[in-house]
């Protein structure tokens, strides 16, 4: 931990502040809202103007992975890893405009209101299993490995077509992919077989888009291969690759929104209360706990051009975290920000991003997430907290919880 005047500039992978990163970063969000911080090398963005300046900046790019292979001599990489990186370099979340257009096309109408209604009774049944599964003969359960982490993993596998036969792989592959992309793999040998992961993965999906051009389903592939788009504008290598994105995403984001928006609930009656009382209410909640304490604590940018922002020069080349995890915490945005209000409103957080990177997966996250809250509420009426502590993933990137037990009765 070091000292520039009046900043305190700390190590964020700290147990204390991943454990409660939010005191550290109103510190930096009133202190300085565009800062340097020499042990990440990177710059922090925690004010909420200066973060969505960014989410719109044509100086701001979303492009991760160029900028990676350009500094690694290729000799280096071994063909799985140049394959790997391939795949990734493909992902719309590494994409910037006009590409990201380009390819975000494909998903027009396939993540559209009526879409995703249509899982609304998946939804349902899939919460219901699952809550009798973790009742099964015990007072106490891990609602993380019990509930949050198969919940969304069991409906983007059925949503995105994956027969039930395939489904147990299919949702390793994701975690195992997720834990490569949100840099969570803690040895040589895991990042391996993450990596090896993305590949078998990548693998499989190709053959269910061929197989869905010869039978198309109820499903997301299916939708997406109706525009014609898969083929013309867009190679099938591209479409696939974005497949392998969905596969982990929207899963890895709402479990963990699903396990810290309990969490948060559990610690604060008056509010899960009134979420039992007016269930109507599950919309609100779900964008009140995005903002509050959502899923993502930051997102990942490089500056292009020579960029000023907050009185400070940003210059090309340089790293930037947009952490959203303060910005919505802004209070020249948010009344009380600090307090969890369900009833908030107007709520202009950015946990689904800004702009062109808006998630694309947000209506089905919100549709998970709404139905696992009310659902799991209504099903579990005594749902409480044990005495153990909360256990958090050690992750730059992410909010989540490795596990919560929580009693049933």
């Amino acid at each position: 931990m070091t000292t520039t005047g009046q900043i305190t500039d700390r190590y964020l992978l700290d147990d204390e502040i991943v454990a409660d990163p939010f005191p550290y970063f109103a510190h930096l969000r009133t202190t300085a809202p565009v800062h340097w911080i020499p042990v990440h090398r990177v710059w922090l963005v925690t004010g909420y103007d200066e973060a969505t300046a960014c989410f719109s900046d044509p100086a701001v790019s979303a492009d991760r992975i160029s900028p990676m292979l350009a500094q690694t001599p290729l000799h280096l990489l071994s063909p799985e890893a140049s394959r790997a990186f391939g795949i990734m370099a493909g992902w719309m979340v590494f994409v910037d405009p006009p590409e990201h257009r380009r390819l975000r096309s494909v998903f027009r109408g396939a993540f559209g209101p009526r879409q995703i209604r249509r899982n609304r009774p998946m939804v349902q049944e899939a919460v219901a299993r699952l809550t009798a599964r973790a009742r099964e003969g015990r007072d106490v359960t891990d609602l993380v490995a019990d509930f949050a982490r198969p919940l969304p993993a069991t409906v983007a596998a059925a949503w995105m077509g994956v027969p039930a036969l395939d489904t147990e792989r299919f949702q390793r592959w994701a975690i195992q992919v997720g834990d490569l992309a949100l840099g969570s793999v803690q040895s040589a040998e895991e990042h391996e077989s993450s990596q090896q992961a993305l590949l078998d993965l990548f693998d499989y999906l190709r053959r269910l888009v061929r197989r869905r051009r010869d039978d198309p389903q109820a499903d997301l592939i299916s939708a997406a291969l109706e525009s014609g788009l898969v083929g013309d504008s867009v190679s099938e290598d591209e479409f696939v690759a974005m497949l392998t994105h969905v596969a982990f995403a929207g899963g890895e984001t709402t479990s963990n929104l699903i396990a810290v928006g309990v969490w948060n609930l559990l610690r604060r009656p008056d509010q899960l209360d009134l979420l039992r009382a007016e269930p109507e209410l599950a919309a609100g909640a779900v964008e009140e706990l995005l903002r509050f304490d959502g899923p993502s604590k930051m997102s990942v940018r490089q500056v292009k051009t020579d960029l000023s922002l907050g009185e400070r020069l940003l210059r090309a080349g340089d790293r930037l975290y947009l952490v959203t995890a303060a910005a919505n915490r802004d209070p020249s945005r948010f009344v009380r920000p600090d307090e969890l209000d369900l009833r908030r409103h107007p709520n202009p957080h950015l946990g689904f991003g800004q702009g062109a990177h808006f998630c694309l997966g947000a209506p089905l996250a919100r549709l998970v997430a709404g139905a696992a809250l009310t659902d799991l509420l209504a099903a579990a009426p005594d749902l409480a907290l044990t005495a153990a502590p909360a256990n958090w993933q050690s992750s730059l990137l992410n909010r989540s919880l490795q596990s919560l037990p929580v009693r049933l009765q």
